[in-house]
Order: structure tokens, then sequence, then C-alpha cells
């Protein structure tokens, strides 16, 4: 990340400041951030939490140094923060804690002599959204005026299905407008992701060939080792297709596969993604679901979530295509598990009718990208061999302190919407995937058991 950031002092509302995501991810972004002087003197911190919670319960306990190599924090960072987090007790549901939250943000304004930028940071369950937003509208605390703005970010999964993703929106869009509002995706703030649209536009060797006279298949995946752990609620009702394929892996093809615009912005970048989402053909609309995807769940799931009638998903990989002319002949593959053999997130793109000849956008871990080509074995029989070409950020940047969560605590207080969704790609996504969900609902005679640690159900049909 640049250090030439120069951000305005702000204050960030952090709702659901003990959760999970906030103490994995979001704290030790704000600590790094903090550490390397990109958040200004005079940056505000309200940690927003049901019950009352001292501030040294959240930087003693929580493990803020996530990404120091020694693990061990600067205390004079830690003192900083401590300044400037505020705690603050609210029930969601209690308008009268809405009034007082207003009262102690014009305090704050009034404190520093100018109207501050407000950023409204739900990290809290998608499915408790709605009450918190209209009562953030009904008792103003979005203001816009004098040069400040107020802007929401929220985390995916943007609605449960098409129709709740719509009234989410319409929900949502009654408070705050769409220039206002910022959907965290945090695989694209990750630094492969942001690299792909410029190392497609400035490699020409590869830019003449992206289109499917030269790619046979473009296979995004994210695999992990681990099962749900402590997420039990949550995946019960989300799934695998919900957690991930609709957000990071649509929005990973859409990367990959969308026309560059003429100019990186995220008004182009976002009409680009948006014309592709829009450019796949539902499963539905194709020679059946049941050959197109593959969904499994782990052998021990269902003990760990307390109901051995879960028909949850915690694999799926699915076979899209594409009615642009450009990709008419290209298939679009996307893959996700939990409790598999390796933990990666990677992009694959399969040129020529065979393999090798695949380019690889590896997310993580160890971020690069990688090449595999074929050529002549010395000697005197003309025999064909495999090579890799790699390389890797690590070996030629220092990207290890940046973690994507500061990319995107950044890119929302200074209004750069590039790496965020758009409300056109979370509906045109849905539009996809719904046929899907729709059939699952009905038949749960193809969900594939597949053992702990193994690399899930067989998916040779796709």
């Amino acid at each position: 990340m640049s250090e030439s950031v120069k951000l305005q002092p702000s204050v960030l509302i952090i709702f659901g400041i003990t959760g999970d995501l906030a103490k994995r991810k979001v704290l030790p972004a704000l600590y790094n951030l903090c550490k390397e002087r990109l958040l200004p003197e005079g940056t505000n911190i309200i940690g927003i939490s049901r019950r009352h919670v001292p501030k040294e319960e959240i930087l003693d306990k929580v493990n803020l140094c996530v990404l120091e190599t020694d693990q061990v924090c600067d205390p004079e960072v830690i003192d900083r923060l401590r300044t400037w987090l505020t705690m603050f007790k609210l029930d969601p549901l209690d308008d009268d804690d809405y009034v007082q939250l207003k009262s102690h943000l014009n305090d704050l304004d009034a404190k520093h002599g100018f109207e501050l930028d407000r950023l409204f940071y739900l990290s809290i369950p998608p499915q408790v959204y709605g009450p918190i937003i209209e009562r953030i509208g009904r008792h103003g605390l979005n203001r816009e005026g004098n040069g400040a703005v107020s802007r929401l970010l929220i985390e995916k999964p943007f609605g449960y299905d098409l129709k709740s993703a719509e009234q989410l929106i319409e929900e949502t869009e009654k408070v705050f407008k769409e220039e206002q509002i910022f959907r965290i995706d945090h695989y694209l703030a990750k630094e492969t992701a942001q690299n792909i649209l410029k190392f497609r536009r400035h490699n020409p060797v590869f830019s003449s060939q992206w289109d499917c006279r030269h790619i046979r298949r473009i296979h995004v995946i994210a695999k992990e080792k681990i099962g749900i752990e402590n997420r039990v609620g949550f995946y019960e009702r989300v799934g695998a297709l919900r957690d991930l394929i609709q957000s990071h892996l649509m929005q990973l093809l859409a990367l990959t596969a969308m026309d560059i615009p003429k100019n990186i912005n995220d008004t182009e970048v976002h009409s680009s993604k948006h014309a592709f989402m829009e450019s796949l053909i539902p499963p539905s609309a194709m020679a059946g679901i049941n050959r197109q995807v593959v969904r499994g769940q782990y052998d021990t799931y269902r003990s760990e979530v307390g109901n051995i009638h879960s028909n949850t998903e915690t694999f799926v990989s699915l076979v899209l295509k594409s009615h642009d002319p450009n990709w008419r002949d290209t298939l679009f593959q996307l893959t996700t598990g939990k409790s598999l053999d390796e933990k990666i997130t990677m992009i694959q793109v399969f040129f020529g009718s065979q393999d090798p000849n695949i380019l690889t956008f590896r997310i993580q871990p160890n971020e690069g990208i990688n090449l595999n080509l074929l050529i002549e074995q010395p000697g005197f029989v003309h025999n064909l061999k495999e090579v890799n070409m790699e390389f890797r950020y690590n070996d030629h940047f220092d990207i290890d302190n940046h973690e994507a969560y500061e990319r995107v605590l950044v890119d929302a207080i200074r209004g750069d919407k590039l790496l965020f969704a758009s409300k056109s790609e979370v509906i045109a996504s849905w539009k996809v995937l719904q046929p899907i969900l729709d059939a699952w609902q009905n038949n749960n005679n193809d969900l594939q058991l597949y053992t702990t640690g193994s690399s899930g159900p067989s998916t040779d049909k796709l």
C-alpha cells in the first residue's frame, strides 16, 4: 500500500466489535494502519456492543498483532489506538440508544471544529442489517453536508437469495445512496486480485489471446483445510454456494473474463463486470443442473452441527457458459469446499486444446503468478517436458505486513469503490445462481458425502 495515502480524520462506527470478524480481521487491520500511520491523528473509532465492554478487553485480549513476525504489539501504537477507541453500549432495537449515539457523534464534530466523515461498519450477521440501517436513517445519523459524508460498509452474503438481495438493496437505499454503500469482498483487495486487470492490459502476449479461440476453460478455486469451526449457526443457514460462490468466486471470475475498460476506475470496472455477469447463462437454461453442478458435504459435518438430516453443502463445483460471442466456447468453472486436502485460492486459465499451457493467478497462499509450458527436453530423443515459470510477490516486493482488510478500510475512508461490489453485480450474480438454489430445495439426492482431508467429490462430469 502506498505510503503517500493521505486520509482525512473520520469516525469509524463498528457494530459488532466483539464479534469474530472484528477480532480476526478488522481490529488487526486497524492496528496495522495505525502503526503505518496511514490513519491520521484525529481518527475516532466507536465500538458498538450490546453489553458494556471496557476498551481494555478489546485492546488487551484480541490478538491485534497477528500480522507481526514476533506477534508482539508496539506499545506506542496500542496507546494511540486506546486514545482513538471509545466503546458504546447500544441495543439495535432501542431508539433511545441511537439518540445518544447521535449526540456522541455531534460532540465529536464539535470537538474537532468540523463535521467528520462517518463510516458505519456492520460487522454483524446480515440478517440483522435491516433494523440497524433503518434506525440510522430514522435518527439522522447518516447526515451529509458541509463537505462531510456518511458511508455504510456491509459484509457478504448480500442477501440469502435473489428475492432477499433485492429487498436488502431496496431497504438500504431508503437510507443510503448507492455511492455511499460499500459492499465488502475482501478477496478483491488481495494483491493478486488487484493485479489481474493490469496484468491483462499491460502484457499483450496474453491480452491478444484472451477469448474463446485460445482459452478453453477458466477455473476459479477456493479450497480450505478447515471445517466450519465455530460458525455452526451461520453455515447451516448459508452453505458453500452462498458463502463463497455468489460473492468471492463470481467476483474473481468477472475480473478475469470481463472486457478491459478504457479506464481502470470504479465506474467503468463495475460496468464491465456487470456486463460479463449478465452474459452468463443460468444453469436452468442449459442441459440440466445435475450435469453442471456437483455438491458435497464432508463426513463429520452433520455431527458438528447436531443435525443428522442436514443437507447444507460444504463443497460446490459448477460450470457456466456465456452468450458473449467472445466466450461462447469457453467453460467457466467455480469450485469451493471445506475440510479438503489443501488451502488454496487461485484462478487457472487453460490455453489451447490440452494441458499444460496453464496460467495461474495464485491468490493465497504465496501470492503470485505461474505459467506452465511445454518445452523439448535436451537430448537425442524429441520428448516434450512440462516446465513451470513462477513469480511470487514475496520474492520481489515487501507485502508481508499488508492484509486485505487494510485496503478495504483505507478505500472506504477515502471513498474509492473500485474494490467493492455494486448492487447490479450482486443482483446479476444471484440471477445466475438462483436456479441452483431452487433445484436443491426440491431435490437432495445429488448431495455427495466426502472424507475429511480428501480432495472432495469427483467433478469429472463437469
